[in-house]
């Protein structure tokens, strides 16, 4: 299994209960998909680096998860539907046996 992080910003208006569910909807898609979550870090309401979809500020949350190639493709292709989800970056780490 691959390890990978995902890192999303939430809309900021979504009160605290509805950027928890989008958390909780975003965890089930990896776990489904049978990938292990290795860490979880919220890391709260920051200022964006530049405006995105007239927004200024987002929630932005880390994960950590080890699976497949397909958990990260399906899981790309579910935060690009999600309407709460301002922008979204799932980059595969290197394992310290790929020094091929």
């Amino acid at each position: 299994m691959r390890r990978y992080e995902v890192l999303f910003i939430i809309r900021p208006e979504l009160d605290e209960e509805a950027t928890e569910a989008v958390i909780d909807r975003v965890k089930s898609v990896i776990e489904k998909n049978g990938a292990e979550i290795t860490k979880l870090d919220k890391w709260g309401k920051r200022r964006l680096a530049y405006e995105i979809k007239h927004v200024r500020e987002g929630y932005y949350v880390l994960i950590n998860f080890k699976g497949e190639a397909a958990v990260a493709a399906e899981l790309d292709r579910v935060l690009k539907i999600f309407d709460e989800v301002l922008r979204h970056l799932i980059v595969r780490e290197e394992d310290e046996e790929d020094d091929d």
